[in-house]
C-alpha cells in the first residue's frame, strides 16, 4: 500500500501562526490522524478541527485513535517511551490501513515543530518499517514554542554572542558548565528551575502561549517563583492541561 504521509507543525496553539506551506500541505489531505489523549485534551483536538475546518478541504477526513497508555513514573524511561512509541505505531498502522485508499494522502498536526521535543517522526520511523506501507513522507515545519515564548516577551533568547541551550525539566540539572547561560525548558511538570536556578537568576515563563488562554510572568527567580508555581496550579485545574515552556538565563 502506497501512502504520502505529511508531519505539518501548527505552531503552539494560535491558527493564525500556521505557515503559508503548512496552509498548501493541508489543502488536499484525505485523512487527518489525531491521538486521542482523554476528555481533559479534547481542547487540543479542538483547536485542530478548527485548523481544519479554515484550511483543510470541505470532504476531509478525521481519524481519532486512542492513544495507547504510557507508564509516567516507569523505572527505565527510555525503554517506555519506545514501547509507547511502538504501540503507537501499531494503532496507527491499523487505522491507515482501514481508512486509506492506495495512494491516499494522510497527515498529522504536530504542535509547534515537529523536530523539536515530540515523538511523531520517530513514530513514522516505526511505520516506514510496517512491511506492508510504502510510506513517502514529507515534514512541513512549524512555528516553535520556543520562538512564540521570545515573542511573547519581546525578548531575545540569548544576549550578544552567547550560546542558548534547550532541554527539559528532566534533564535540567545535567546542563554541562558553561551551557547554561541562556536555557530554553521544556516538558518541566515540576518546576525544576526552583530546585537548580540561582536566586538571582532571571525567568520569563509562559503558558498556552500564543492562545487566548496565554499566561505570561517573568522576573528574578526569587520574586516571581512562587508567583509561577499558583499561575500554572490554577491553569491546569481550570483547562484540565497545560503547555508551558520558559527561559532561564544566569544573571
Amino acid at each position: 500500500m502506497r501512502i504520502t504521509l505529511r508531519v505539518i507543525g501548527i505552531g503552539p496553539g494560535n491558527p493564525r501562526q500556521l505557515t503559508l506551506e503548512a496552509v498548501d500541505a493541508l489543502a488536499d489531505v484525505d485523512v487527518f490522524l489525531v491521538l486521542d489523549k482523554g476528555s481533559a485534551k479534547r481542547s487540543l483536538v479542538a483547536a485542530r478541527h478548527e485548523i481544519l475546518a479554515r484550511h483543510a478541504p470541505a470532504d476531509h477526513r478525521v481519524i481519532e485513535i486512542a492513544d495507547p497508555p504510557r507508564d509516567r513514573d516507569p523505572d527505565d524511561y527510555d525503554a517506555e517511551v519506545r514501547r509507547w512509541h511502538a504501540a503507537r505505531a501499531a494503532v496507527i498502522a491499523e487505522a491507515l490501513a482501514g481508512e486509506l485508499a492506495d495512494g491516499g494522502v494522510a497527515a498529522f498536526l504536530v504542535w509547534g515543530d515537529p523536530a523539536l521535543y515530540d515523538s511523531t517522526l520517530r513514530i513514522v520511523d516505526d511505520l516506514c518499517a510496517q512491511p506492508h506501507l510504502d510510506i513517502d513522507v514529507q515534514v512541513i515545519p512549524g512555528v516553535t514554542s520556543a520562538s512564540a515564548l521570545t515573542a511573547a516577551h519581546r525578548i531575545t533568547a540569548n544576549r550578544v554572542g552567547e550560546p542558548i541551550h534547550i532541554t527539559t525539566g528532566r534533564r535540567l540539572a545535567e546542563t554541562p558548565d558553561g551551557a547554561d547561560t541562556n536555557q530554553i525548558v521544556m516538558l518541566d511538570g515540576d518546576l525544576t528551575f526552583r530546585d537548580i536556578a540561582d536566586p538571582d537568576d532571571h525567568i520569563w515563563w509562559g503558558a498556552y502561549v500564543g492562545t487566548d488562554d496565554e499566561i505570561l510572568i517573568s522576573g528574578r527567580v526569587a520574586d516571581v517563583a512562587d508567583r509561577i508555581v499558583a499561575a500554572r496550579a490554577d491553569a491546569r485545574s481550570r483547562v484540565g492541561w497545560i503547555m508551558d515552556i520558559y527561559l532561564l538565563r544566569k544573571n
